[in-house]
């Protein structure tokens, strides 16, 4: 068994709430990623689900018991951290091993356990080495073979691939899910990187100022947001949201367009709106009564598509078109809208609207 969950977490350092009620069940053999921006509150979850960080309130749970009191080691969970902490002296294969002879385990035990996660992690060449002599990414494998060889009740990992760079994070982040699917373990992964958590999770928590936004499929939170803040932070590029109302059966934008409103929506006449527009849901084909007119701005050609910046009044829509796209800056464009696809929030609230029948 591995499930974690917090209940009501609070924590504050001095006049900073870090923590403001933070509630989180992970079930068991999940990959369950924590997403926000820094100051969010992510680290400070992740050391106070491994009893690192003393609570105001809340409670820890781990396999459904109370663990809220207990010392670090009794709660038997492995921490994978942004800096490798290897023993800089001893060899790849001691620093694996540290954990086991901690316990007092035999040297067959540590030989064969050594082996087996040396051999999942694909780091069997590098045993003999000593951590001067490895890459960043050799690094962040052995400190991952060193978490994984001890099989704790569930891995804590915080912000493990920050320090790699671009190839090597990609390749890490394929790796992480092999191992996971491999070993059907609990894995609590705290990120700021909306790819890794987007690629990664089963289910993913987006923290924002020591509160949970919303937790769910990444499907679920990039395609139905629970608020304005979620749909803003996930995503690239960045979605556009425009002001506007409902009006009987258009939506008429603060800029003067309109729309038709879209089937789904429940909004009251006359209510201030914000309409959420993704850049994949948005084409530079015009298409009757679903586009929006605007200015071109910029063309950011990206090898595989051409982001087209297009300015309706003071807002911009970004439009994500084929590679192919051309234009002038300054010259009249048209983007059709996918009215399937939109987003609606409550202008006052931020909160998503119900999506009833979409």
């Amino acid at each position: 068994m591995g499930t974690v969950a917090a209940y009501g977490l609070r924590k504050s350092f001095g006049e900073v709430q870090a923590l403001d009620g933070v509630t989180l069940e992970v079930p068991d053999g999940s990959f369950f990623v924590v997403l926000g921006p820094s100051g969010a509150g992510k680290t400070t979850t992740l050391r106070a689900i491994a009893g690192l960080e003393k609570l105001d309130a809340g409670s820890v749970h781990l396999d459904g018991r109370d663990a809220t009191g207990d010392t670090p080691a009794a709660r038997d969970l492995a921490m994978v951290f942004q800096s490798y902490a290897l023993y800089p002296r001893r060899t790849v294969f001691e620093n694996i091993a540290s954990p086991l002879r901690a316990r007092s385990a035999s040297r067959e035990e540590i030989t064969t356990a050594v082996e087996k996660v040396s051999g999942l992690l694909h780091i069997e060449r590098l045993l003999t080495r000593k951590p001067a002599q490895l890459s960043g990414g050799e690094m962040q494998r052995v400190a991952l073979a060193r978490a994984l060889v001890r099989k704790p009740r569930a891995f804590l990992m915080d912000e493990p691939l920050t320090n790699l760079d671009l190839k090597l994070r990609v390749e890490m982040r394929t790796e992480l899910t092999r191992i996971h699917r491999s070993l059907g373990e609990t894995f609590v992964y705290v990120t700021n990187d909306q790819v890794e958590a987007l690629s990664m999770a089963d289910q993913v928590a987006v923290l924002r100022e020591g509160t949970v936004q919303q937790v769910g499929t990444p499907t679920e939170v990039y395609d139905r947001p629970a608020n304005q803040w979620v749909a803003a932070f996930v995503g690239s590029p960045r979605i556009s949201l425009l002001a506007c109302r409902a009006q009987g059966d258009r939506l008429v934008g603060a800029e003067g367009w309109t729309l038709p409103r879209p089937r789904w929506t429940t909004a009251e006449e006359g209510r201030p709106l914000l309409l959420g527009l993704r850049a994949e849901d948005l084409s530079v084909e015009a298409r009757g009564d679903t586009a929006l007119t605007g200015e071109l701005y910029g063309l950011e050609p990206l090898g595989d598509r051409t982001v087209v910046d297009v300015k309706v009044g003071k807002e911009m829509l970004k439009v994500k078109a084929r590679p192919t796209v051309t234009g002038t800056p300054g010259e009249r464009m048209s983007v059709t809208v996918d009215l399937d696809r939109v987003h609606l929030f409550d202008a006052d609230t931020g909160l998503a609207l119900s999506a009833v029948g979409r």
